[in-house]
Parts: structure tokens; C-alpha cells; sequence
């Protein structure tokens, strides 16, 4: 199963864009050691040339480099955070990143729900990884069946989830325009 991350990743700086019609720069968070980082970062770099937005790249390659990206974050006079930081990264500390992100009045998206419910982020935009979950148990039941792995195609996701934490955007003092919120398939108040 494809998850498509990088390719998103344009999609999320379009969310960005339409929720901070001023935006005009964002600090892509991203590991250089993981091999989807690069491609993410091309993708988003496409999109920001159609949107008329700078890219500072701050590489986050252990937790202990998350407070120092939003200070450079900051610094760098971002106006939003692209969040493309993966795994034992951020996993265990979502909340502390949804916390320096308000600290630092930065907006954030990031792909993964868990980030926003219950981590306490602004908002996501990603595959919905439940469905996903459900449709790789069918290749389970394929390959168990005597399927061999390698004669089953790779699938595409059909189902992305946006969800908005109104809660996050009023710490951070950002208003929700009416356009994006109709568009989140979750809103929390």
C-alpha cells in the first residue's frame, strides 16, 4: 500500500496557503535521513513556486532537535510549519510539538491525524490510515491463500482525511476561513 506522503505534501502547503491567504514562508520540518524526505521536499518546493512561498528547510533528526527547528523556525521569519518529520522522531512527542508550535504562534499541518487528535496540532491532511489497515488485510488474505507478494500490485489510497483543531488555531491566533473548515472532514471545537 502506497501512503503517497511525499506527493501530499503540496497539498498540505495549498491547505496552508488557503488558510493563511498572507503566507509567504514555511519551514518544512523534515529528516534528511529518511529516504522520502528528499522527494517530499522537491514536491513541496514545486508547490511553493506556484504559491509565491519560500521554503527554509530545518532538518529535525532526533527529538532533541524539535525545540531548536522552531527557534530556527522563528528565526527564519516562517509564518507556518509543513511538518514532514516521521516515526520515533515526533511519535511520542506530539504533544510537546503542538505546544511549541503555539509557543511560537507557527501554524502546522501535519500527515498524520494522530498529530491533531489527540496530539493537539492545528491540522492534518494525509491518507486515512484505518482504511488503509483494512485493505492491506486483503492482501494478508491473498498471500495466505498462496498469492506470491511480489505478483500483487502496489495500491494507490483512495480515502485522505483533513481534520482542524479549532481549539490549536484560537491558541495560536489563527482564524479558520469558512472555505477550509467546509473542506475538513473533522472540525474540533
Amino acid at each position: 500500500m502506497a501512503t503517497l506522503r511525499p506527493e501530499l505534501s503540496g497539498k498540505q502547503l495549498e491547505l496552508l496557503k488557503e488558510t493563511i491567504p498572507k503566507l509567504s514562508r514555511v519551514a518544512f520540518f523534515g529528516t534528511s535521513s529518511n529516504p522520502g524526505n528528499a522527494e517530499a521536499f522537491k514536491e513541496t518546493e514545486l508547490a511553493a513556486g506556484a504559491f509565491g512561498v519560500k521554503l527554509q528547510y530545518v532538518d529535525v533528526l532526533s527529538p532533541k532537535d524539535i525545540e531548536a527547528a522552531f527557534r530556527a523556525a522563528v528565526k527564519g521569519q516562517a509564518d507556518a510549519v509543513l511538518w514532514q518529520v516521521q516515526g520515533s522522531v515526533s511519535s511520542s512527542r506530539r504533544l510537546e510539538i503542538a505546544e511549541l508550535a503555539v509557543n511560537s504562534r507557527l501554524p502546522a499541518i501535519y500527515y498524520n491525524r494522530t498529530d491533531v487528535e489527540p496530539g493537539g496540532g492545528l491540522m492534518s491532511y494525509g491518507v486515512t490510515l484505518p482504511d488503509l489497515d483494512r485493505r492491506a488485510a486483503t492482501y494478508v488474505d491473498k498471500i495466505l491463500k498462496g498469492a506470491k507478494p511480489a505478483d500483487l500490485p502496489v495500491e494507490q489510497p483512495t480515502k485522505f482525511e483533513f481534520i482542524v483543531n479549532l481549539k490549536a488555531a484560537k491558541q495560536i491566533g489563527v482564524t479558520i476561513p469558512p472555505n477550509v473548515l467546509v473542506r475538513a472532514d473533522k472540525v474540533i471545537k
